[in-house]
């Protein structure tokens, strides 16, 4: 299974609907909009997979699909990196 971690050029700022994660290396903005989302991105690399944590974060496993989905966008924007 995959592992990701934060890009080290991403800063995530928390707000009311969840947080932004800022890219500075090609000045992307992401809008995350579930703090729970938030929550698995800031300890993806504490985990050796996804799975792993989203498990950790308490995350419903019904929807661990969408959440798979949802860390694959967002290594493909940049925001995570496969490590």
């Amino acid at each position: 299974m995959t592992a990701y971690a934060l890009d080290p050029q991403v800063a995530i700022r928390p707000e009311p609907f969840g947080a932004l994660a800022y890219h500075y290396g090609n000045r992307r903005l992401t809008f995350l909009r579930d703090p729970a989302l938030v929550a698995v991105v800031r300890d993806l690399e504490r985990h050796d997979s996804v799975d792993e944590a989203l498990a950790a974060s308490g995350v419903e496993a019904a929807r661990w699909p969408s959440f798979r989905q949802a860390l694959a966008t967002l290594a493909d924007s940049g925001i995570l990196h496969v490590r």
